[in-house]
């Protein structure tokens, strides 16, 4: 068992995943397990019914959009240090979003989440993602399947065609890591309750982001969140240079957040 965030790192390098145990605790996982029941039923939340996000599946999107108690999802002291060794400094927040699924489900085509971007295959790292076990994860409720060391893999994995995985089985409270190149996917639900997970996603600070951050959350709302959690949303600047406005932030710019005079200081 990994114990520390370079053991995390070296595991993810090997074997493109590691599992951080007992990350939270159970009122935490509860906390956030009753919050999105009650968004779930004020969105009218359904399952899509499409081959990738399952026709007994519910999903959340945008999550910090919500407030608390998601705002302290993607700081998290147990996951944040790992996906920075993973993609570097200035990563960004990609999505926030829950994923329940429900009796009845099959097993998610096998993807790996890097698969739209256009890129040489095996590549250093450029999305870093998270599990959040709000439940048991077990084979037969659908935890997530993995294929071990598919991130050194030349290749996308075929869409819809069968692969040899493995199911990525954690207690309640403990979060899966993984590289975005590694081959994973959903599992099947044979059981009559609900496997309920938060897919907390990062990726590089040059990646494009999957969810908008900075118009998918109101700027009220964003006044309000940490210098930390604004740079996250994509309200820094990647290495010094890419994303200013007029050698400022967009967080400068807009809230005041740490003015500096040396932003195309990129050596």
């Amino acid at each position: 068992m990994a114990t520390d965030t370079a053991e995390h790192l070296a595991r993810i390098e090997t074997d493109g995943y590691t599992l951080v145990e007992d990350a939270i605790s159970n009122d935490v996982a509860d906390a956030l397990i009753d919050d999105l029941a009650r968004l779930e039923h004020e969105l009218g939340t359904v399952p899509s019914a499409n081959s990738f996000e399952g026709a007994a599946t519910k999903r959340t999107y945008n999550l910090l959009a919500h407030g608390d108690p998601w705002l302290d999802v993607p700081v998290h002291p147990a996951v944040l240090p790992i996906v920075r060794g993973v993609l570097g400094d200035g990563p960004l927040i990609s999505s926030v979003s829950s994923i329940a699924i429900g009796p009845g489900e099959t097993a998610q085509p096998i993807h790996a989440d890097d698969q739209t971007m256009p890129i040489q295959r095996p590549s250093r790292p450029v999305v870093c993602n998270s599990m959040w076990a709000l439940t048991d994860f077990t084979e037969a409720n659908g935890a997530t399947r993995i294929v071990p060391g598919s991130h050194y893999r030349d290749h996308r994995p075929p869409y819809g065609e069968p692969q040899d995985s493995i199911p990525a089985e954690m207690a309640k409270g403990s979060i899966l890591v993984w590289n975005g190149s590694l081959w994973h996917g959903g599992g099947a639900n044979t059981t009559d309750g609900t496997r309920i997970g938060i897919a907390m996603n990062y990726c590089a600070g040059w990646i494009r982001q999957q969810e908008n951050q900075q118009l998918g959350i109101p700027a009220e709302m964003m006044a309000a969140f940490s210098p930390e959690l604004r740079d996250l949303c994509g309200l820094g600047v990647y290495k010094g240079l890419i994303g200013h406005i007029d050698k400022r932030t967009p967080a400068d710019r807009l809230y005041g957040d740490n003015p500096t005079d040396n932003l195309f200081d990129v050596t």
